[in-house]
């Protein structure tokens, strides 16, 4: 079992998967089955992650082919960070479906789709190959794609003809990067390629190829210009879905930037200025975007493009403070916008709607809910110590020390213009009287819900909110996490060595 436990996250979530489809039928036993696969995978996320920590990175060798000729996997501490996260937020997502997906969805594959999706998320981490992250990446985007469509409203097709479209361009232009390398260097391993790579003298066609794989990582993440896609479907499919895709999807893709980049492609002075600029440009359209919606959960969509801009532009410092900066803001996100999207199924069924000017009152109506709403709220604004402080002390930190003053002045307006749009969000939601409107007569609203069912809908983001306030409370633990990850990532020859087996692989 120990050999093997790098593979370990993502064949519990491919069994998982499997055996929902036996049940096809029989929706109540694919909840509970769905409940129980992801709380194993948690339970393998710890014992993975432990194994890391105390032996440094692992890797596997799949087939029996050695490494570059088979397929390597590879657990270092960013990977399994990821995996834990995705396995936290997967199993508050699964008890968080038992009532927000109705039985006719979960007919049609809800859940054993759900966990291909997670599947997919978890090879994509673990990956040491080029081609096979994207193989990875479709898993993922076909996945989603069925996700979005289930239940088959107009609104959900649109989105999904969107959403499908971009990515499969994403697909095709990653793939081009891919033929590109390997036509360059005749490997597509990750850690070979960190060793030839940089002895290859047409630096030129290096930089272009990087900036291909930018173009490729950029839509998925929803980079500017190529977001678009992202707001026009992320709010459309059932809350669960929503809060999956809000969380993790686009953080494979940031993911994918920060492994090619510090791993493969070190960025160049002109590369760090284009990401630098794009960094700035999808935080500037992200928050506009953002604060002229009238639905909350466009705003919600909105601020995910406006804070990628972080993460990129804390890569494009290339600095370690700055890649720790990224990596902590990258763990941050994940658990609070996937919290936003499941309020925003709370919110759907308190008002029947998500259209702010037709809300309000919910710190009257509900005060003990609004307070848990607010952790997140005021945690996605960066109010210290809550867990949007700390990764932007060390972004801060690194453009002020590297000189960077451009992207020092760039993380602060997004951290206000974040602060007006949640000031604006709470003020027509939680603070102003209600509007008074005709209830929807097919349509169940949260006080006439059983204690057991609103458990369903509170108790995953308590959850998530727990594991958020570890993080505002406790961010020593996440700071020396991700400084292990910054000296992994900005020392390649410790992938290459746990790879390769050249030596024995020690704690950092």
């Amino acid at each position: 079992m120990s050999e093997h436990l790098t593979i370990y996250p993502i064949i519990v979530h491919l069994l998982t998967a499997i055996l929902l489809l036996l049940f096809w039928m029989k929706p109540q036993v694919q909840r509970y089955i769905s409940i129980l696969g992801s709380a194993v995978g948690i339970v393998i996320a710890v014992l993975l992650f432990q194994r890391v920590w105390e032996n440094g990175i692992q890797s596997v060798q799949l087939g029996n082919w050695e490494a570059p000729f088979g397929i390597s996997m590879v657990a270092d501490t960013l990977a399994v960070t990821l995996i834990l996260l995705t396995n936290i937020v997967a199993f508050a997502l699964s008890i968080y479906s038992t009532e927000t997906m109705v039985s006719s969805r979960v007919k049609f594959g809800y859940y054993a789709i759900f966990h291909f999706l997670v599947m997919g998320l978890s090879g994509a981490f673990l990956t040491g190959d080029l081609f096979n992250l994207y193989v990875w990446f479709e898993v993922i985007i076909i996945s989603s794609f069925v996700l979005l469509t289930i239940g088959g409203r107009k609104i959900q097709i649109e989105g999904a003809v969107k959403y499908f479209t971009l990515n499969m361009i994403s697909s095709i232009i990653f793939l081009t990067g891919i033929a590109m390398v390997y036509g360059a260097t005749g490997s597509l391993n990750m850690a070979e390629l960190s060793r030839i790579i940089p002895e290859i003298e047409n630096k030129g066609l290096m930089a272009t190829i990087s900036l291909v794989f930018f173009i490729g990582f950029g839509v998925k993440s929803g980079v500017f210009p190529l977001y678009f896609w992202l707001p026009a479907s992320y709010h459309t499919p059932p809350a669960a879905v929503s809060a999956l895709f809000a969380g993790l999807l686009t953080k494979v893709g940031i993911y994918a930037m920060i492994r090619v980049f510090t791993l493969i492609f070190p960025l160049g002075e002109t590369n760090q200025m284009i990401l630098m600029i794009i960094s700035a440009l999808t935080i500037f359209f992200g928050g506009i975007g953002a604060l002229v919606q009238k639905d909350v959960l466009r705003v919600f969509s909105y601020l995910i493009i406006c804070h990628i801009g972080f993460m990129v532009g804390g890569l494009s410092l290339f600095t370690e403070v700055a890649i720790i900066g990224a990596v902590l803001y990258m763990f941050h996100d994940i658990i609070v916008k996937a919290t936003l999207f499941m309020m925003g199924g709370v919110f759907y069924r308190i008002f029947g709607h998500t259209k702010m000017e037709n809300m309000g009152g919910l710190m009257n109506n509900y005060p003990r809910l609004s307070l848990l709403f607010a952790i997140p709220l005021f945690a996605l604004v960066g109010i210290p110590p809550l867990s949007g402080f700390w990764p932007k002390v060390s972004l801060f930190s690194a453009s002020y020390e590297q000189g960077a003053i451009f992207m020092l002045i760039v993380f602060i307006f997004a951290s206000l213009i974040t602060l007006v749009i949640i000031a604006k969000v709470w003020n027509k939601t939680f603070s102003k009287n209600p509007t008074t409107l005709p209830r929807q007569k097919n349509l169940r609203y949260f006080d006439q819900f059983s204690i057991r069912e609103k458990a369903a809908f509170i108790v995953p983001i308590a959850m998530l909110v727990g594991v958020t306030l570890y993080y505002s409370f406790f961010a020593e633990h996440f700071q020396l996490i991700a400084t292990r990850i910054g000296e992994e990532l900005m020392n390649s020859e410790h992938y290459y060595n746990a790879v390769f087996k050249t030596k024995e692989v020690t704690e950092l």
